[in-house]
């Protein structure tokens, strides 16, 4: 039996997202002004076209699985990616610190910016959406933030996490994931993150701060043809 995150996107859009869904019972998405992600019901021909006619011409979309992820011919793979899936080993204790605050959407382009700047993976003004995101400011800066992103019964994704490089190796990073996985582990939901398989820096990091990988992960960004 597979697990609920071998599919994190199409179970999200199921469950606790489902309010953001767009699509049919074959093949679903969020708002592509939040987030890019689809998926696929399953590979039969109803879904894979309904995956097809998702999105609009030169429109992307994003897919993330454990199992193979299968394009309809409508559809250009732009990106083939490989991703570490990976869950909190216990809960983390809730923690405060004056220099944390919570992000609204007065901050939205500052956090694009720097969303923009540092990559820490698809990112838009509309980020929020899908959950809370807290930050730091320095002299009235955004110099570093991390939030909650795919949701799923049991289950919360910590993201967007990221720091401006002039205040790098402050331990600002840190802070940051040690705050949001506590707020995720206080209503009761195991914390779980993706990575670049290629970014062993901070997997390695993951790991100390009592990470696990549960399964690798295929991504492939798609889009349609003009």
């Amino acid at each position: 039996m597979s697990h609920i995150l071998d599919r994190p996107i199409w179970n999200a859009l199921q469950t606790t997202h489902a309010d953001l869904a767009e699509g049919s019972e074959h093949a679903m998405r969020y708002p592509p002004s939040i987030v890019p992600f689809a998926a696929a019901a399953d590979r039969t021909r109803e879904s894979l076209e309904a995956l097809e006619n998702l999105p609009a011409a030169d429109e992307v979309m994003a897919i993330v699985e454990a199992g193979p992820v299968t394009i309809p011919d409508g559809l250009t793979v732009i990106t083939d990616g490989r991703l570490v899936q990976m869950v909190a080993e216990r809960p983390y204790e809730r923690m405060s610190d004056s220099r944390l605050q919570r992000l609204t959407t007065d901050d939205a382009e500052e956090m694009l910016a720097l969303a923009t700047l540092t990559k820490p993976g698809p990112f838009t003004l509309r980020a929020q959406s899908l959950g809370t995101f807290w930050g730091i400011k320095i002299d009235g800066r955004l110099v570093a933030m991390a939030g909650q992103r795919l949701r799923l019964p049991g289950f919360g994704e910590l993201s967007g996490l990221c720091t401006h490089p002039d205040f790098q190796g402050r331990g600002l990073g840190t802070l940051l994931f040690r705050f949001v996985a506590g707020e995720i582990s206080a209503r009761g939901d195991t914390v779980f993150l993706h990575a670049y398989r290629t970014n062993t820096p901070a997997i390695t990091l993951y790991r100390a701060l009592g990470f696990k990988l549960r399964s690798e992960m295929n991504l492939r960004v798609v889009k349609r043809h003009a």
